[in-house]
């Protein structure tokens, strides 16, 4: 039987739950993580900003980090609160395209931040005498520059195959943002191209951005054993911990996300994971780098108390 096909549909986003009875406390834990994250990812890039202490590669790439995770969070948590407080929240065609953009464009700006920080890492640790000539602020501008401009460029490339399909109702997105999983689900034209090129591009960019962090990691790990002073070896494994612990979290959620065929189960199960590094990843890692990281916290401290004296 022939159905209806709608070339710019207008979609309703179905939520993270149906249960009424979860809607309100929903809405208020999502908005307290949500602000948590601006405040936390804000404070860290105007921290770096306005700190001459924090003036080098590490804390630049970090406030880069900040700076798309901030997007990151703030390109799906309002939307998703909308959808605990309106009983059918609806995104037009052109917004749903438009934060799928983003979406691919900020993650893969950000796994290739991880593996930027992870070089910086190694450069510091393994060429220390050659760390401030190699590392210099053009070379560190160039190297984050690369992130934006191939995850745009990604973005943009996984976006128009999103595009070229053609979607027939109901025009039901079972989640909270508009995700390419579900999305496929809706198309009733061929998707073979489209999940190939997911499966293709998700798969070459995580797994080329982690090997580039691993086999930095190689190089790094016997180098801090090398290390004569133990605080030293110390303060190392503290900023390189911090690292590991956040691209151990990212790169989980997102193998689990998308190198999976699209489901019903899948994009369920992928519901509850897109919550984790959506919105608590990205209120996570301010915290994982700065609480553990003893010039974040002097530099910190010395912020506020200035302010105080001032008063």
């Amino acid at each position: 039987m022939s159905r209806n096909v709608t070339a710019h549909p207008q979609f309703m986003l179905l939520g993270l739950t149906r249960r009424p009875e979860l809607q309100v406390l929903f809405f208020i834990l999502f908005l307290i993580i949500y602000l948590i994250t601006v405040m936390g990812n804000l404070g860290m890039m105007v921290l770096v900003r306005i700190s001459p202490k924090l003036h080098t590669p590490m804390y630049f790439f970090l406030s880069h980090l900040s700076f798309a995770d901030l997007c990151f969070s703030s390109n799906v948590s309002p939307k998703m609160l909308e959808t605990f407080i309106v009983e059918k929240t609806t995104i037009s065609y052109s917004a749903c395209l438009v934060q799928c953009y983003l979406f691919i464009a900020l993650v893969h700006v950000e796994i290739y931040i991880l593996a930027v920080m992870a070089f910086d890492r190694y450069m510091a640790i393994c060429n220390p005498l050659l760390y401030g000539s190699k590392m210099s602020p053009t070379v560190c501008t160039s190297l984050i520059s690369v992130p934006y401009v191939y995850g745009s460029l990604t973005g943009l490339m996984e976006t128009m195959w999103t595009y070229s399909l053609s979607f027939c109702g109901p025009y039901e997105i079972n989640h909270f943002y508009c995700a390419d999983p579900p999305l496929i689900k809706l198309a009733c034209t061929s998707t073979y191209n489209k999940e190939l090129s997911m499966f293709v591009v998700a798969g070459f960019n995580f797994t080329f951005s982690l090997f580039v962090i691993l086999i930095s990691y190689l190089y790094i790990f016997p180098a801090i054993f090398r290390l004569r002073s133990a605080d030293s070896r110390r303060k190392a494994f503290s900023t390189c911990g911090s690292h590991l612990t956040a691209v151990t979290i990212f790169y989980a959620a997102l193998f689990f996300m998308y190198l999976r065929p699209p489901s019903e189960a899948s994009v369920e199960q992928g519901k509850m994971m897109a919550v984790f590094y959506t919105t608590v990843i990205p209120m996570l890692n301010p915290m994982i780098y700065s609480l553990r990281n003893k010039d974040v916290k002097e530099a910190l401290t010395k912020e506020l108390f200035r302010k105080d004296l001032s008063k």
